[in-house]
């Protein structure tokens, strides 16, 4: 009876932790480029580039935003994995339609990479 009740709080807890994301629209890159945020240094794999709407001149370099895929947005059915993840800006991508631009790396572990485009909730990790 405890596993269940331990299960349940999980849940709800995970529910109530998306409940309060922002909507959004995901793609991913595969080249990686020195960074306007930390010039060359390597910040490993699970990385992102923000949209004109999240830079705000700066403000939310070396910030981190957990994101979970919602639907597609091209056709593929069923691109969620379900799975979160959570990664660090390291960029501006100014002009780009996407809210966040996340390494191949990142956005396979959230979605399969043949969507190529996806729907996210996000929010700032705490």
């Amino acid at each position: 009876m405890e596993n269940y009740i331990l299960i349940f709080v999980g849940m709800v807890t995970c529910l109530v932790s998306f409940a309060s994301a922002k909507p959004g629209i995901a793609t991913f890159y595969t080249k990686y480029i020195p960074f306007a945020c930390f010039k060359i240094q390597d910040h490993g794999k699970m990385i992102v580039v923000a949209s004109d709407a999240l830079w705000k001149n700066r403000a939310v370099c070396g910030k981190k935003f957990t994101m979970k895929c919602t639907e597609h947005r091209n056709g593929v059915p069923h691109p969620c994995t379900g799975k979160s993840v959570t990664v660090k800006v390291i960029d501006q991508c100014p002009g780009y339609p996407s809210t966040m631009d996340l390494s191949r790396e990142a956005f396979k572990i959230i979605a399969k990479p043949v969507a190529g485009i996806i729907n996210i909730d996000y929010k700032k990790y705490a």
